[in-house]
């Protein structure tokens, strides 16, 4: 099988997750985010989140956060008299 790309922000994102260094290929990325998506039928029932292991919970939100920076703004903080 072969899968076409035509959105830049898509291609853009599938690097960034690859860049992170937790995929190791683009099947992966692809895998995973096939994987954490709901079917279109709905969301997982209350039965079906309770049965699940806390690592396929974790597994599900595994790379969503990966791009976002939690450094300080040193701007920001408050004068101190010292």
């Amino acid at each position: 099988m072969s899968v076409e790309i035509h959105e830049p922000e898509i291609e853009a994102l599938i690097e960034r997750r690859m860049a992170s260094g937790v995929f190791e290929d683009v099947e992966d990325v692809l895998l995973y985010a096939l994987k954490s998506a709901p079917f279109p039928s709905g969301p997982a029932s209350e039965s079906d989140r309770e049965n699940q292991s806390l690592r396929e919970m974790f597994e599900s939100v595994r790379g969503l956060a990966d791009d976002i920076e939690f450094t300080r703004n040193p701007s920001m903080a408050r004068p101190v008299d010292l």
